[in-house]
């Protein structure tokens, strides 16, 4: 097959990728908003949150896929992690309490490999004078954020499968910051990451840092209410 038809092929293939990604990323946002927005537990949360949660899926899985063909380690980091925090929300929520098995082992290992892999290029990022991934971050910064979030999650992990599960307030807090983070991480990706699909008139300014913001201020609120509600409500 000549290369130019190759190449070809590969450009449609890559643009279906895209497509996809920008569909799911698109409908992550709309359906983590409203899921934020509406009563927790309520009919249209559950049914907002599952959108999120196969959206995100879908979103941070091609995320992952792009960025390993482009060569972009931070958006595999993002999107590897992104699909991890989703998941393991997503089971704790339809689990019972004080269920903890195969699932959480693999979980686990999975943040794990995601907090080496982040350290690493990290590491290689912090020796390098100069930018060794084109287009991607020349700061080791978000690197270390990043992993040090899938080490976080790994320990909590780790204690679920030690304890036989998550029990009242602590399941509902892990359901609540995996779901809220991933959803930060697709609003950091739309409005800090792309700023180009913006005007020009607002790139640069504090207009694309507030809908990141929000989504941080309302993570931080929603933990403080649950942590010092007497009686949390269920999932």
């Amino acid at each position: 097959m000549p290369n130019s038809i190759k190449n070809q092929k590969n450009d449609t293939m890559l643009n279906i990728f895209v497509s996809i990604h920008i569909i799911a990323g698109t409908i992550a946002l709309l359906s983590g908003t409203i899921a934020m927005i509406f009563k927790k537990g309520g009919r249209y949360h559950r049914k907002s949150g599952n959108a999120f949660f196969v959206s995100m899926l879908i979103m941070g899985a091609t995320a992952a896929g792009l960025a390993i063909y482009v060569s972009k380690p931070l958006s595999v980091v993002g999107g590897v992690l992104a699909c991890y925090l989703v998941a393991t929300s997503w089971i704790t929520a339809i689990q019972k309490e004080g269920e903890a098995g195969v699932f959480e082992k693999i979980a686990m290992f999975v943040a794990l490999m995601t907090t080496v892999f982040a350290y690493y290029i990290g590491v290689k990022v912090l020796k390098s004078e100069t930018p060794i991934y084109e287009g991607s971050s020349a700061s080791p910064g978000p690197y270390f954020f990043f992993g040090s979030i899938a080490l976080l999650a790994a320990i909590f992990d780790m204690k679920v499968i030690r304890s036989g599960g998550a029990f009242g307030k602590h399941r509902i807090l892990r359901h609540l910051w995996r779901m809220c983070f991933a959803f930060f991480i697709a609003a950091a990706s739309l409005f800090l990451g792309q700023p180009q699909v913006f005007p020009k008139a607002i790139r640069g300014t504090l207009i694309l840092f507030l809908p990141v913001l929000l989504v941080l201020v309302s993570l931080i609120y929603w933990l403080i209410r649950v942590q010092f509600r007497k009686r949390p409500k269920t999932i």
